[in-house]
């Protein structure tokens, strides 16, 4: 692949664990993953909780460091990564993160346009009337308007909060928004609509995405590529639609193998049935 926007080689995460201050065992989050990401791309990391999906996407983005192995994004290294405000900006204008919570990385006290115009502040030297221009630009991007911008967190709705997430996220223009199951927490409808807007955005901007998710159905939807997670390691990797159509590993299998068939409905316990039976003869 050349010039890829994203290429991580080996890397390995291991978290020590302590008890009573002494030290008890080393876990690796992340072993000896891998894999690239072409500029213009979308590429899936499909896992279960605890396959250190999250654990690799603090590390691209700089909140975790690696224990070993190497990552690049646009070519800079994140071993380069010093303490230094500018060296850490510049970094984020190459990877941007959208969380699964919204509502969490918002300040609750302050307005969602002031929110994405802080962003701008910290990065680019524009003028009050061009800063106000240009987030009204990022809001009808994903969706919102000014009436949207003007309200505090709270004040909109699951959705509405991931729009406003991604056109802050989008603010600076990175190369690389990651998106750590960033439509989990919302309704399939919702889901929906903030899948297709990313499609629609990545055919306007040449933004590349990372989606982390363990929806096999929104990976197939939004990404071309994947790797498929279990305990840190890569199992399984290639084009999207070959993975879940003809998987190979027993971990994928066993993955697609939980996903609920078309009129699939949910067994009920012993005591539900009981219940059920009380009622229909009351």
């Amino acid at each position: 692949m050349a010039d890829p926007v994203l290429s991580v080689v080996n890397l390995r995460k291991v978290f020590t664990i302590r008890e009573g201050g002494r030290r008890r065992a080393d876990l690796a989050a992340i072993d000896e993953l891998t894999f690239d990401v072409e500029r213009g791309g979308a590429f899936g990391v499909v896992g279960e909780s605890g396959s250190g999906k999250t654990t690799l996407a603090r590390i691209i983005v700089g909140l975790e460091t690696p224990t070993v192995g190497q990552v690049l994004v646009c070519g800079g290294d994140r071993r380069q990564l010093g303490r230094r405000a500018s060296e850490r900006k510049a970094w984020a204008r190459r990877a941007q993160m959208v969380f699964q919570d919204p509502y969490s990385s918002f300040d609750p006290r302050q307005r969602v346009a002031d929110s994405i115009e802080e962003v701008l502040k910290l990065h680019f030297s524009l003028s009050p009337s061009e800063q106000s221009k240009r987030v009204a630009e990022l809001l009808d991007q994903v969706g919102l308007d000014q009436r949207h911008g003007r309200a505090l967190p709270r004040g909109l709705s699951g959705g509405e909060r991931q729009r406003a997430a991604i056109a802050r996220a989008l603010a600076i223009k990175p190369d690389l928004l990651i998106l750590d199951e960033a439509v989990a927490s919302l309704d399939v409808s919702i889901q929906s609509q903030i899948l297709n807007l990313l499609s629609d955005l990545r055919q306007e901007t040449t933004v590349s995405y990372l989606f982390l998710s363990h929806d096999l159905a929104v990976i197939r939807q939004v990404t071309d590529n994947a790797i498929v997670m279990r305990e840190g390691r890569i199992v399984e990797q290639g084009a999207t639609d070959g993975i879940l159509d003809r998987p190979q590993h027993p971990y994928t299998k066993l993955l697609l193998s939980c996903v609920p068939a078309p009129r699939w409905k949910p067994r009920r316990t012993r005591s539900e049935r009981e219940a059920a039976a009380v009622e229909r003869n009351t």
